[in-house]
């Protein structure tokens, strides 16, 4: 189990007291701050939701022996086509997928994987025709080569150094 930490809890702190510190200091400030504080929850709540479910899916239909098998030390090849697949269908802001590498880590995913996977999401298939029509087929298919190949160099280059690390 890991062990508690309060870094979150303090920067919750130094941000509630600013809000005090602008509520004192000017309290025409109120109404801005609860209208602003409701958007940004209202944003940010499907997210959270949407990891709460993924993790849950993971946890239960995922289980490490199948991880490991796909993703882990002896994945190989396919592990690393995978991550690649993975990261380019991935989409919505990085952060949200954080949580679930890291479960899925603590199930055997390789940290090579992760960096592919992460660096693959600079492939966003959903603009690749606006690419093309700003720059072009042959520089678009160039430019998402070489992201591709960049995801799987990244990732070999992460693995080595994590093995000296432990």
């Amino acid at each position: 189990m890991k062990q508690f930490q309060f870094k979150g809890v303090k920067f919750l702190l130094i941000v509630v007291l600013v809000y005090l510190g602008i509520i004192v200091l000017d309290s025409n400030k109120l109404p801005m701050i609860g209208s602003e504080f409701i958007a940004i929850w209202v944003k940010i709540l499907p997210i959270f939701a949407l990891i709460i479910i993924l993790t849950t899916l993971i946890n239960y239909f995922l289980k490490p022996k199948h991880i490991i098998k796909h993703l882990g030390e002896e994945s190989g090849a396919m592990g690393t086509v995978y991550a690649i697949i993975g990261g380019i269908l991935s989409h919505g802001p990085m952060y949200v997928w954080y949580g679930m590498l890291e479960e899925m880590r603590e199930h055997g995913l390789r940290d090579g994987l992760i960096a592919t996977f992460l660096y693959a999401r600079a492939v966003k298939l959903p603009l690749l025709p606006f690419m093309i029509g700003l720059f072009g087929l042959t520089f678009t298919a160039v430019i998402n080569l070489y992201i591709l190949l960049f995801a799987v160099l990244q990732g070999k280059v992460i693995d080595k150094i994590m093995r000296k690390d432990s």
